[in-house]
Order: structure tokens, then C-alpha cells, then sequence
């Protein structure tokens, strides 16, 4: 059961962190301030650290990791796009990294309960990426 849930946590975590990266490259694609492209490079490097963190923690599992689904990378991509073409373009961005800060933090505080049987140091890095969320989205406040 600890084995179990411990590469499950992990696996989750894996996703939530590609998604991080995912979503933070989407965004920098658009024209954005020298401030906020700073606050979203220093975060996606956070992000990638983390990945390869979690995937050697999982690679002594065997376990090759978990991608984020396919629909929520296609959905917030059609996002990005939308409120990075549509609105002000720090403001839009900000918005839309926070929300999925938001997600995150819920998200993997959720499987943090669920997956209660995790060894420690994966519970560690669970807790590592929800503090990484959270302060991104407190970066982001003064572009809100």
C-alpha cells in the first residue's frame, strides 16, 4: 500500500508539474513585460527541476510518470490564447497562470489526503510543488 500510494502521489505530482511547464511556455510566447516574463521563467525552471526530481524518484519504481491529460493541455492552451489575445496582456497572463496555481494547490492538496499512505520524501515533494504554486500566484498579485 505504501509503495502503492507513493507512486501514485508521484505520478500526479509528475503531471501537475508539466502542466506548470506547459502552461508558463504557452504564455511566454506572448508579448509580455520584462517583470512578468522574469517572474514566469524563474517558475518554469522551478518547474522542470522538479520534473526531473520526481521522474528520478519514480524511475527506482519503474514507473515512467504520468502526463498531464490531453484535454486539460489542449483546453488551457485554447485559453492562453484567448485572454493572451482578447485582453491586456500582463493582466490576462497573470490571470491565467493564477488560476491554474489554483487548480494545482487544490489539486494536489487533494491527493495529498487521498494518497495518505505515501512515503514521506513524496509527501515532501507534493508539499515543495504546493508551496512553488502559491508563490507564483503571490508573484503574480501586482499584475492582477
Amino acid at each position: 500500500m505504501i509503495e502503492k500510494d507513493t507512486v501514485r502521489l508521484l505520478r500526479e505530482c509528475d503531471a501537475g508539474a508539466k502542466m506548470g511547464v506547459s502552461s508558463i511556455e504557452d504564455t511566454m510566447e506572448f508579448r509580455l513585460s520584462e517583470p512578468l516574463k522574469n517572474i514566469l521563467e524563474h517558475s518554469r525552471k522551478q518547474h522542470l527541476e522538479m520534473s526531473r526530481e520526481i521522474n528520478d524518484r519514480l524511475a527506482k519504481f519503474g514507473d515512467d510518470g504520468k502526463d498531464p491529460p490531453m484535454m486539460a493541455e489542449v483546453m488551457g492552451k485554447i485559453k492562453a490564447n484567448f485572454k493572451l489575445v482578447t485582453d491586456d496582456t500582463d493582466k490576462a497572463a497573470a490571470e491565467f497562470i493564477t488560476d491554474g496555481c489554483n487548480m494545482g494547490i487544490k489539486s494536489l492538496s487533494g491527493y495529498l489526503n487521498e494518497f495518505g499512505a505515501a512515503e514521506e520524501y513524496s509527501k515532501d515533494i507534493t508539499k515543495k510543488l504546493i508551496a512553488m504554486e502559491e508563490e507564483l500566484a503571490r508573484a503574480l498579485r501586482g499584475f492582477l
